[in-house]
C-alpha cells in the first residue's frame, strides 16, 4: 500500500503561513507515509526559482517519492485565445512536474455552474475538453509524465462522463486521478463508481463525506450536489462512504499506485489528516 498526503489537506496551514511545503513533507514523513502529493493551489508559488527541485530533494531527504502534481485547468472557457492561453499554462505545469520529478500530473478539464452541468451541455463540450487533454498528453509522453483528469468540478465528476472523456481523448499516458469521494457530488454511490473507474486510475485520491438528503437542509458548513442533496468533508472512514468496501475493491482490482489521504472536513487538518491515514491503513491490511 503506497500511502500518503496530498498538500492539499494541509491546506488551511500553507494559506496562513503557520506551515510551508517543506513543513507538510516533514509532516507526512513523520506520519509514516510513503509519498507527497503536491497540489500547489494559489498558496504555493511553484514558478518561485529552483523551487520543485528543492521540493523533490527535501522529499528524497525525508524518504518521501513525489507522486504527482494536482493543478487547475478549464478548457470551456472564453473564445480560442483564452482555451489557448489555458493550454499554453498547462504545457507551463507538466515542465514543472518534470523538475519535480513526478512521472503523474493531474490537470482539471472543465468548469461551469452547477445548473449548466447537464448530459445536453457535456456533449457539447465534450471534443474541445478532449483536443485540450490529447495536446497536453502529447506534451508530456516524451517526458515520461502521464497525464489525468480528476472527477471534479460537477461537469466531469460521475463516472461515466470521465470514462467517456477518456476514451475520447484515446492517449495512452492520459488516465484518473479517481477521487472516491467526488463521486458522491454528482450524486454516484462511491462504490458503484470506482467499480467502473479503478481500472483506469493512475492516481487515487481517499476522501470521505458527510451526506443528508435534500429535504434536510443541514445548515452552514455544508455544500450541494449536483440535484441538491448536501455533503461535508469528513474524516476517512468516520464519513458516509462505505469505505472498507471501496478499499476492498481497489485492493482486489490489483491497483499497485499511490494512494493520497484528502482531508478537506471541519476538524483541526493535522488531526483530521493522521486519523484519517490511521484508519486507512487499518482497514486496508484487514480486508
Amino acid at each position: 500500500m503506497k500511502l500518503g498526503v496530498t498538500s492539499y489537506s494541509l491546506a488551511r496551514l500553507l494559506r496562513a503561513n503557520q506551515m510551508d511545503i517543506f513543513g507538510v513533507i516533514d509532516w507526512i514523513s513523520d506520519q509514516g507515509g510513503v509519498h507527497v502529493e503536491i497540489a500547489p493551489g494559489d498558496y504555493i508559488d511553484m514558478e518561485a526559482a529552483e523551487l520543485p527541485e528543492r521540493i523533490r530533494e527535501h522529499a528524497e531527504r525525508r524518504g518521501l517519492v513525489v507522486s504527482n502534481y494536482a493543478v487547475g485547468g478549464n478548457f470551456v472557457e472564453g473564445d480560442n485565445d483564452t482555451l489557448e492561453r489555458e493550454i499554453e499554462q498547462a504545457f507551463r505545469q507538466v515542465d514543472i512536474a518534470h523538475r519535480l520529478g513526478v512521472s503523474r500530473l493531474r490537470h482539471d478539464a472543465a468548469w461551469r455552474p452547477r445548473e449548466e452541468t447537464t448530459p445536453a451541455q457535456f456533449e457539447a463540450d465534450i471534443e474541445r475538453i478532449a483536443e485540450a487533454c490529447r495536446r497536453i498528453a502529447d506534451y508530456a509522453a516524451p517526458l515520461g509524465i502521464t497525464t489525468s483528469v480528476e472527477n471534479h468540478g460537477f461537469h466531469v465528476q460521475s463516472s461515466e462522463r470521465v470514462l467517456r472523456l477518456i476514451h475520447e481523448v484515446a492517449r495512452p499516458n492520459f488516465r484518473l486521478t479517481m477521487d472516491i469521494g467526488n463521486f458522491m457530488c454528482a450524486d454516484e454511490n462511491s462504490v458503484a463508481a470506482v467499480k467502473r473507474a479503478v481500472p483506469f486510475a493512475s492516481m487515487i485520491h481517499l476522501k470521505d463525506f458527510y451526506w443528508r438528503p435534500s429535504y434536510r437542509d443541514p445548515g452552514q458548513g455544508w455544500f450541494k450536489t449536483r440535484t441538491g442533496d448536501y455533503l461535508r468533508g469528513a474524516i476517512l472512514g468516520n464519513g458516509d462512504i462505505e469505505m472498507r468496501e471501496v478499499l476492498r475493491v481497489i485492493k482486489q482490482s490489483g491497483y499497485e499506485g499511490f494512494l493520497s489521504v484528502e482531508f478537506e472536513g471541519a476538524e483541526d487538518c493535522l488531526k483530521g489528516t493522521s486519523i484519517g491515514l490511521e484508519n486507512a491503513r487499518n482497514m486496508w491490511n484487514t480486508i
